[in-house]
């Protein structure tokens, strides 16, 4: 097998055997730890021996065996190791073969949830499931955010200490808790792909290990919910939006916006079921933000040229959005939008609250959005002044390039 192709199995396969280990021994952390080792095994392995005849069965054997190793290296798990194995026989430190114990997708579901319990920050969750879920490396989730890889491996460490400490178990939690953990889900895969999609730092746009990675959750999510709208319409979003990427960058990896790209280069057959997702969603489902998102991404995606975008109703799914999820954000692509129907002037006017919001004083996306408006109203020197201010205050270097050429473009045009 190649390289990625054993990565991409083990992918698919690191969350079914975690999910085995926490059955069988509860103990996540020492889970977790285990199941990393023994992936990083068959990464070594693999490629060059050949695939065992039971990849997961494989994999949950050398898991144990880690795991065993672990308990009788400490002293302290003395008593630990002995109730483990009066309560069951050394045979069943031996993983069964794949076809006595089936994957669970239960299983899958289970670890989204545990890894964004209520007591994670934001930034643990992402990284948890990256690594419990997503069978990401540490030093692979590092280099996506980053961060030096000690930074992830204190972060993650710290996610499964606060677990433990909280008694969280592998189990669903109750239908009071499902709905709010479910949002939590959402958000983190939202976050994940995001980041993928317009890396926050560094000097590439696109991270594909984080937006590929999303996508594959996300589709996971949805076989596991089939009956959920908004999972429907969060992978119908990403996969709408991961569409424009080919067409995204240029020649030497310069940001090119939507207006601008070459619409044969997207991927149509990702459109295609982007759009029927949420079209289908919506038709059985309340809508709610991830489904309105998807919709409007599909309402660009429809339109044969930029100057063929049905405007209007993009501005009417972002009032509708801007009542469903009330945030910043939203109100910077609405005062897009609405300059497109009613002109920069009322775009911009729009924007002028967002100068009193602590969550956009200083963010680059507000000096960019009203750059961009101040430019279509005439107003170039100080649109000029806003896109070099966004410029300075972006840490992305593809974006930043992209401002300055905007400002330069306007003094040159003076």
């Amino acid at each position: 097998m190649t390289d990625r192709a054993v990565e991409d199995l083990l992918r698919a396969l690191a969350p079914q055997v975690l999910g085995v280990l926490v059955r069988r021994h509860g103990q996540f952390y020492a889970c977790e730890d285990a199941v990393q080792e023994a992936l990083l095994a068959a990464a070594t392995q693999w490629p060059a021996q050949g695939l065992p005849d039971h990849p997961r069965s494989w994999l949950v054997t050398v898991a144990t065996r880690r795991l065993t190793d672990e308990w009788r290296s400490e002293r302290a798990r003395r008593d630990r190791e002995v109730a483990v194995a009066v309560r069951e026989p050394a045979y069943a430190a031996v993983a069964p073969p794949a076809d006595e114990e089936p994957p669970s997708g239960d299983d899958t579901l289970k670890l989204l949830f545990l890894c964004c319990h209520p007591t994670l920050t934001v930034s643990a969750q992402v990284a948890l499931t990256l690594r419990a879920v997503g069978g990401l490396s540490t030093a692979e989730i590092a280099r996506a955010y980053l961060v030096p890889e000690a930074t992830m491996s204190q972060r993650i460490r710290r996610a499964k200490q606060r677990i433990e400490a909280a008694g969280a178990r592998f189990d669903m939690p109750s239908a009071a808790d499902r709905d709010a953990r479910l949002h939590a889900v959402l958000h983190v895969l939202y976050l994940v792909f995001n980041e993928g999609y317009t890396a926050s730092s560094g000097a590439e746009l696109h991270r594909a290990e984080l937006t590929g990675e999303a996508i594959r959750l996300a589709r996971e999510l949805r076989r596991l919910l089939p009956d959920d709208g908004e999972v429907a319409g969060l992978l119908a979003l990403m996969l709408l939006t991961d569409a424009h990427r080919a067409a995204r960058t240029g020649p030497g990896g310069e940001l090119v916006p939507l207006a601008e790209q070459d619409r044969s280069r997207w991927d149509w057959a990702g459109i295609e079921e982007g759009v029927a997702l949420v079209t289908e969603a919506l038709t059985w489902s309340a809508p709610g933000p991830y489904q309105v998102q998807a919709a409007i991404a599909a309402v660009h995606a429809e339109a044969p040229t930029a100057a063929d975008t049905d405007w209007r109703q993009i501005v009417a799914l972002y009032r509708l959005l801007a009542r469903l999820a009330p945030n910043p954000m939203v109100t910077l692509n609405q005062a897009a939008a609405v300059a497109m129907v009613d002109g920069p002037r009322a775009g911009l006017a729009l924007l002028a609250p967002l100068d009193a919001d602590e969550r956009t004083v200083g963010h680059h996306r507000l000096a960019a959005v009203r750059a961009h408006l101040l430019e279509l109203a005439g107003d170039r020197n100080d649109a000029r002044t806003a896109y070099l201010a966004a410029a300075r205050a972006t840490t992305s270097l593809p974006e930043r390039h992209y401002l300055e050429v905007r400002a330069a473009r306007l003094a040159t045009d003076r």
